[in-house]
């Protein structure tokens, strides 16, 4: 069983799109292949994504009350 399923399939080319603008901000090129970036540039996309997804997220708990 894969553990990197996601949990609402339809969400996977949204994402991708997400990843894509992330790394562009951050100076990182992203391809088809991408086995010649480094861990640290990979962390700094997933982090940054995880950071934008939570203040989002945060943003809409301040909405609510």
């Amino acid at each position: 069983m894969s553990r990197s399923r996601k949990l609402v399939p339809e969400a996977s080319q949204g994402l991708s799109k997400f990843k894509s603008e992330v790394a562009r901000e951050l100076g990182i090129p992203l391809s088809d292949y991408n086995g010649d970036l480094t861990s640290r540039q990979c962390g700094s996309i997933g982090g940054e994504m995880v950071k934008r997804m939570v203040e989002e997220y945060e943003g809409h708990l301040t909405t609510r009350s």
